[in-house]
């Protein structure tokens, strides 16, 4: 999340989703991990699907655009819906 927030964007799939690198401890990014994160800069950001590259090599055009759906409605949420959320168990809140 640090490096997107510098601007450090490995993948724009548009619609505030992007995706983005994660080394294996000991190794590189190439062949670690990828994430698909819902990424507004200095606003919000959500963690929305992870997946090792030696798994799968990436996702479709079909998630793709269930990413993109999902970002308009979670980008929309107010800071006290996000937090109700969160209270009820629809969103768990990860710290770094």
């Amino acid at each position: 999340m640090a490096r997107a927030g510098k601007g450090l964007i490995d993948a724009d799939l548009g619609g505030n989703v992007i995706k983005q690198r994660i080394a294996r401890p000991g190794q590189g990014k190439s062949g670690g991990y990828r994430t698909i994160l819902i990424f507004k800069n200095r606003d919000k950001a959500f963690f929305v699907y992870g997946f090792a590259k030696s798994e799968r090599k990436n996702i479709d055009q079909r998630e793709t655009d269930m990413f993109k759906k999902a970002a308009k409605k979670l980008l929309a949420l107010s800071d006290e819906q996000i937090q109700s959320l969160i209270e009820n168990g629809g969103l768990t809140e990860v710290k770094p």
